[in-house]
């Protein structure tokens, strides 16, 4: 290569291909709306890609994840295009994962890769970053049982134990000693988390938790009952770390409110394991603000994902649905939605930008029973 042109690591990035995937499994009814959320991930982390399909599947092959004729569609489009990296909307099992890498002759991401990344560039305090180091381990010693020759190699060294051990069981034990430390590190902030509740309950201090889908709004709720400047974005998982702060109504102080991690469809099983002992603060809440985005086309969709995700943590705490950016329907539209919207009780119907509706939202807390 000519000394002239070298190549800038920089603005280099492989030739990306996405493939939005839409099974028969998939818990968002709309299919355009799954496919806008999936690139909208791809957007979050800020990836570059240059061509996107998407495809319907009847069903999912256990091997390959696609079906014959929609895989021999995507190696053909592979090796006429020179993809080097392909994307997946959806969540691949190893060997899935492993297969498409030798058919398609890419690296493949899946749904739970690319929201690890965004978890790990999103989270900023300590016990973030811990969590998303524990759940990004937990998926690289999956994908590591499956490798074969290229690991299986004898790690001749020295102060290797012994001549048979192999690469892969040199990096299997890193793996499982970093696992450790980042659990002893967890453990001593959770212990932290636990002195601190405890005070709370004996002072009776009320806690309320904001939660819902990823990008609902909590974070905006949270900085206009509080007055606080917390990051807002039109982003996914804009925020990742658990923000506190007192909740005072007329001047007078009613307790604390918690903003949590948003939730999204497919949320790795990992995420949720490592995140359990941030999440089981929701248990100790005296009331749950449910922030549903309405102008979603999958509100109701994404409402179902969020409960069923609390059913897996085992929180059952009293919840208000906060039907948010209300302003972005028309007259007509919520005339048409009143008698669904009264199907979810209790709620209200704000919009955190213009304070509608925040007077209902202050009057709850005015009549609700914390103690």
């Amino acid at each position: 290569m000519s000394a002239k042109n070298p190549i800038d690591l920089k603005e280099y990035h492989p030739k990306t291909l996405l493939v939005g995937v839409y099974t028969p499994y998939n818990k968002i009814k709309n299919m355009k709306a799954y496919f806008n959320e999936f690139l909208s991930l791809v957007n979050t982390l800020g990836l570059k890609y240059d061509q996107t399909i998407f495809l319907k599947l009847r069903h999912v092959d256990k091997a390959n994840f696609l079906t014959r004729g929609k895989l021999k569609e995507l190696i053909e489009l592979c090796d006429k295009e020179k993809f080097e990296e392909v994307i997946f909307s959806e969540s691949l099992i190893p060997l899935q994962e492993r297969n498409l890498e030798e058919f398609l002759n890419c690296d493949v991401w899946d749904r739970e890769k690319l929201i690890l990344e965004i978890f790990r560039e999103s989270a900023h305090t300590a016990e973030g970053k811990i969590q998303v180091e524990m759940a990004e381990i937990e998926y690289l010693k999956t994908r590591l049982a499956g490798k074969g020759v290229e690991l299986a190699q004898q790690a001749g060294f020295v102060g290797g134990r012994g001549p048979g051990e192999t690469s892969k069981e040199v990096i299997r034990r890193h793996l499982a000693k970093k696992f450790r430390q980042a659990k002893k590190k967890l453990e001593i902030l959770k212990k932290s988390r636990e002195v601190q509740r405890k005070r709370r309950l004996k002072n009776q201090i009320p806690l309320i938790c904001l939660i819902g889908y990823t990008n609902a709004g909590k974070s905006s709720l949270l900085n206009l009952l509080t007055k606080s400047h917390i990051l807002v974005e039109d982003k996914l998982f804009a925020t990742l770390d658990t923000t506190t702060r007192e909740l005072f109504i007329q001047g007078e102080k009613i307790g604390l409110i918690s903003d949590t991690v948003g939730f999204i469809s497919q949320l790795p099983h990992d995420l949720i394991e490592a995140f359990k002992s941030t999440l089981d603060e929701l248990k100790y809440a005296d009331l749950l603000l449910h922030v549903v985005d309405v102008s979603n086309p999958t509100w109701q969709d994404q409402i179902k994902i969020v409960n069923e995700t609390l059913k897996e943590i085992g929180v059952k705490q009293k919840t208000l649905l906060v039907f948010n950016k209300i302003d972005k329907l028309s007259r007509k539209e919520i005339k048409n939605l009143e008698e669904e919207f009264d199907s979810y009780k209790p709620h209200v119907k704000i919009h955190t930008k213009s304070k509608d509706g925040i007077e209902d939202l202050i009057s709850f807390f005015k009549k609700y029973k914390f103690k």
